[in-house]
């Protein structure tokens, strides 16, 4: 920039530095201009300058940046805002439509890029080639969904090859092995069995080596092993494998008796009538073993939701050992507290502590479920197990009223004589075979929530730490600390879909050196 004042003192000249533009030309009179004039008019002129500069500056940087600084700053409409508009409207329009029949969509983003510049799509038609490709999508991410849990669904109620294998083997050693037949627990010590000085844990499974991770856990865990009492109960196809491994390998120094449910004289047809009914009936067995996916409308399921139902249409809620937790009084009519364990727990600390609990003339110890942040499993409530529209249901149950845990239990046997809990979750059995199973679908938790109402004692939740099935984000601190972890839900450890960083609780007390459990290839993972 350049200010040059003539030597007549007759024109002021300002001029770009290019010398091509003379952005200010100021003729002044010959005569009668005082220098006073002409310094005041200078002045004005310093002050004009700068703001001369900026603009000329802008004019350059608009043309060096494409005009992008340009429209900004000096209030200039940038069409790119319009555009965007435009856009949105189109967007908006093409949501609100339907997606063109023959509307033929690229199989990936590049094909759709390459169409465009080859067909010359408009913006509407850009629109719904995109929303379709998305919803086309979203279609295949949920089918996907659907078909992964359905394949955990059977992957959680088969029975891995390795099992199966130890159970035939155990049960043909059974019949050639005089040493897997002998009488367990020796002759001499049938008295403990009913010596209520001892701490007496029940077990109820077909799971050979579950329960044997169940004991060893137990017995390693214990500062009195001395002083416990299995009381392991199977069905008779199980029996004889399961007798042939505790007989072959003693827990010393405790005591295991197996027993099969055929070997109870109590459990007959007239005694658990409700029970025969529910694992004969043919809707409830097509119920729990036919098509999971046959009538469901998935497109109104949301994935959590078919997870919830297939995890209630497991075939073992119709199994009597499931049931058989409410006839403890019947079964051990001569012991007066007993802990009961599912099988898949495992044990890390002295439980003997359990028997000392003060239950307050209550019948249940159990860790209760609602007090946690979890949407899975500590989180739960009367209303997460039962239809609150049946009337029934709506009229005997508060939907607020806190659930509790089974899989580790504390009984007072002794309390529960004098109650009518077996004749209560009987009863409402049948009412719930009445509905077509439309008071509740998920197995034995909810009569037994019925059931034992009013006869619940909240106990630490630190005694039992639930769901290392259903939670692969489980806090490891606290799985540590916990005195019993407790695998409910579809991944056990024994099976493939196990959470692998959660295996190790359990496989540690594996004895993957026995000759059953190498030849039939349960490996450690």
């Amino acid at each position: 920039m350049q200010l040059h004042v003539s030597p007549s003192m007759r024109s002021i000249t300002i001029s770009s530095n290019n010398g091509f533009i003379d952005l200010m030309k100021i003729k002044v009179a010959a005569r009668h201009i005082s220098y006073r004039t002409l310094f005041h008019t200078i002045l004005i002129l310093a002050f004009l300058l700068p703001f001369v500069f900026i603009l000329t500056a802008l004019v350059t940087l608009e043309d060096c940046l494409g005009r992008r600084l340009g429209p900004r700053l000096l209030g200039r409409v940038d069409d790119s805002g319009r555009l965007v508009k435009d856009f949105y409207k189109i967007l908006n329009q093409v949501n609100t439509e339907e997606i063109p029949d023959d509307l033929k969509l690229p199989d990936s983003f590049d094909q759709l890029v390459s169409e465009m510049k080859n067909n010359q799509y408009d913006a509407k038609t850009f629109a719904f080639m995109l929303r379709a490709m998305m919803e086309k999508l979203e279609r295949e991410i949920r089918e996907s969904k659907f078909a992964e849990l359905m394949n955990k669904h059977f992957a959680a109620s088969s029975i891995p090859k390795g099992i199966h294998c130890l159970s035939l083997r155990l049960t043909d050693e059974y019949s050639s092995n005089a040493h897997a037949r002998r009488q367990l627990p020796s002759p001499e010590l049938l008295p403990v069995l009913s010596n209520n000085s001892y701490h007496h844990f029940v077990l109820s499974t077909d799971n050979i080596l579950a329960a044997a991770v169940v004991v060893a856990s137990a017995v390693q865990s214990s500062l009195e092993p001395e002083k416990i009492v299995f009381h392991i109960i199977t069905d008779k196809k199980t029996y004889a494998g399961m007798h042939s491994w505790f007989a072959l390998n003693p827990i010393s120094p405790a005591i295991v008796e197996v027993k099969g449910v055929h070997q109870f004289d109590w459990l007959t047809r007239e005694n658990v009538p409700v029970l025969e009914a529910v694992e004969n009936h043919n809707g409830i067995r097509n119920y729990y073993h036919g098509n999971h996916v046959a009538g469901a409308n998935l497109s109104d399921t949301t994935p959590r939701t078919f997870a919830s139902k297939l995890q209630a249409r497991s075939p073992k809620y119709i199994s009597l050992l499931n049931h058989l937790r409410i006839y403890l009084p019947e079964l051990f009519p001569n012991l007066d507290k007993v802990v009961f364990l599912d099988d898949d727990v495992v044990i890390q600390r002295d439980l003997s502590p359990l028997w000392e609990i003060d239950l307050w003339g209550k019948v249940n110890g159990a860790v209760e479920t609602c007090k946690g942040e979890d949407e899975w499993v500590m989180s739960k409530r009367f209303r997460n197990y039962f239809n609150f529209s049946h009337p029934l249901i709506m009229k005997h149950l508060d939907p607020d009223e806190c659930a509790w845990a089974y899989g580790m239990n504390i009984f007072d046997l002794r309390a529960w004589r004098k109650t009518n809990i077996r004749e209560k979750y009987h009863s409402w059995l049948k009412e719930n075979l009445k509905s077509n199973l439309t008071m509740w679908k998920l197995g034995t938790l909810p009569p037994a929530l019925i059931a034992f109402k009013g006869h619940v004692h909240p106990i630490d939740p630190s005694w039992h730490m639930l769901g290392l099935g259903y939670q692969s984000k489980t806090n490891i601190d606290n799985v540590k600390r916990a005195a019993v972890i407790h695998y409910n839900g579809q991944s056990k450890p024994w099976l493939q879909i196990g959470f692998e960083h959660l295996r190790p609780f359990w496989t540690k007390y594996v004895n993957y050196s026995n000759d059953f459990v190498r030849n039939c290839h349960i490996l450690e993972s």
